[in-house]
């Protein structure tokens, strides 16, 4: 049995958390905290899940890692400069495991890598991420890592920047540049998280699209990630294709 804790625990995804982990039999959940709380009885736990902010993901994960918590993290807001702090606070704990990842969903995973695979096709790439909207960061982290993907795939094929001959444009309406790929956000009540990959070429467009309609989606990759944590090599692992025997 698999002792594991939640940090952001009464949030919408922490609650998810707390439900999959409760009703999964070889799991058990036995602590949860959230803002206020006092992380000390995390330290009795085999795994801890992080879904909070990424204004406090940090913070926590500095603190676990002091411990020697092995964790699991689905929290925004992972810039390769925050994963370069992740790893160099693991080189001082070198038997601590930390699974991070842009999303858990496994058909989001699966949308980013085949938008990965096409990229290297097609002269033009953009993307549209939609969520609900309470989410507080904009472009999502799986828009985010869609677009470095992309903008590598991009890179390996010799392809250029993308064509676009916009001159006058009003602030904003291109979207953001992530990696050189245009990311466009939007927010609206009644969705939960959905992503369009547009690509373009002579005479043929590609749209690739995933939605999650529920957070129960991302919950067979969290509980995989929980049980699979311990066998990870100690360190910084990012990505659930990791665990699903995606190269």
């Amino acid at each position: 049995m698999i002792k594991v804790g939640v940090l952001g625990a009464r949030g919408r995804m922490g609650t998810a958390v707390c439900q999959a982990v409760g009703a999964a039999s070889d799991l058990e959940l036995a602590v949860t905290v959230d803002q206020g709380d006092d992380r000390q009885a995390l330290a009795l736990c085999d795994a801890v899940v992080d879904f909070t902010a990424p204004g406090e993901v940090l913070g926590n994960l500095e603190w676990c890692i002091g411990q020697g918590l092995n964790m699991v993290v689905g929290t925004s807001g992972f810039s390769p400069e925050r994963l370069e702090t992740v790893a160099g606070w693991l080189d001082k704990a070198p038997d601590v495991r930390v699974m991070i990842a842009a999303n858990f969903s496994v058909g989001a995973v699966l949308m980013m890598r085949f938008a990965a695979q096409a990229a290297g096709f097609f002269e033009s790439a953009e993307i549209i991420e939609l969520h609900h909207a309470n989410k507080v960061d904009a472009p999502s982290g799986t828009a985010a890592r869609t677009a470095d993907l992309i903008s590598a795939a991009r890179a390996a094929a010799g392809l250029g920047e993308v064509p676009d001959a916009t001159t006058t444009a009003a602030e904003g309406a291109r979207g953001a540049l992530q990696e050189g790929v245009h990311v466009h956000s939007v927010r609206l009540p009644g969705l939960v998280a959905h992503q369009e990959v547009l690509l373009g070429g002579h005479g043929e467009t590609l749209t690739i699209r995933h939605d999650s309609l529920d957070r129960a989606s991302f919950m067979p990759g969290v509980l995989l990630a929980v049980r699979k944590l311990a066998s990870l090599p100690p360190g910084l692992t990012f990505g659930l294709e990791n665990l699903l025997g995606l190269r």
